[in-house]
């Protein structure tokens, strides 16, 4: 049996946070979500949300691999977004990239606006996911793709905590190791995304396990 799902903050809004999240190294999986966007929707040009962004580090890979790409990078947490700003700036793709604090469950964009829309680590922060999978059909253009990836809720607090003890030796300080073990125990089953892509309407989802901590949806 599936441990249970333990909800963690939906907004981390907190000036250390944002710092704590921006320090820990993503880099490995964050390169790896940005090839497979790139991969999956193979374009010169493309209109692109992301949400849940974070501090952006994900658009700035992506913009490097497609630089003719427009990227609007949504959050709901402003110090996520200032540090993100910062990074944006400092990349120089401040005309590529557009960081705009709104909820990504509520989006005040036409319907059919997007060809790629993605996010990366959002979805367990939300204790009601299909909403913001009703958003994503109804902002997807026609030909369009959705590339999600997210945690993945292992089936014991035991697998868990290997998880944790395997982080590289000074990978994570023990915030980050608390940050991140809260993480694991809010995320989400493959059967539980499948669940709610099938109630938001997605058809033929490839919604798969990806490695030991991560989810990967795509809808083409």
């Amino acid at each position: 049996m599936t441990i249970a799902r333990i909800l963690e903050p939906e907004v981390m809004d907190d000036p250390a946070e944002a710092i704590a999240y921006d320090g820990m190294d993503f880099s490995e999986v964050n390169q790896d979500f940005a090839n497979l966007v790139a991969k999956t929707y193979p374009h010169e040009k493309a209109t692109v949300l992301d949400l849940g962004t974070g501090t952006a580090q994900i658009p700035i890979l992506l913009v490097q691999h497609c630089p003719k790409w427009q990227i609007i990078a949504v959050d709901l947490a402003e110090s996520m977004l200032a540090v993100g700003q910062k990074n944006v700036d400092a990349a120089g793709f401040s005309a590529q990239i557009e960081l705009v604090l709104a909820d990504s469950k509520q989006l005040d964009y036409g319907d059919q606006s997007f060809d790629v829309i993605m996010s990366n680590s959002l979805i367990h922060h939300l204790p009601d996911p299909l909403p913001c999978f009703q958003e994503i059909r109804r902002l997807l253009k026609p030909g369009g793709v959705v590339v999600l990836r997210d945690l993945f809720r292992p089936e014991s607090t035991s697998i868990i905590d290997n998880i944790i003890a395997g982080a590289k030796t000074g990978e994570l300080d023990p915030h980050q190791l608390k940050l991140f073990r809260d993480s694991l125990h809010a995320a989400f089953t493959v059967a539980e995304i499948q669940a709610i892509a099938a109630a938001a309407g997605f058809e033929n989802p490839n919604i798969y396990q990806s490695s030991e901590r991560h989810w990967t949806l795509i809808n083409l």
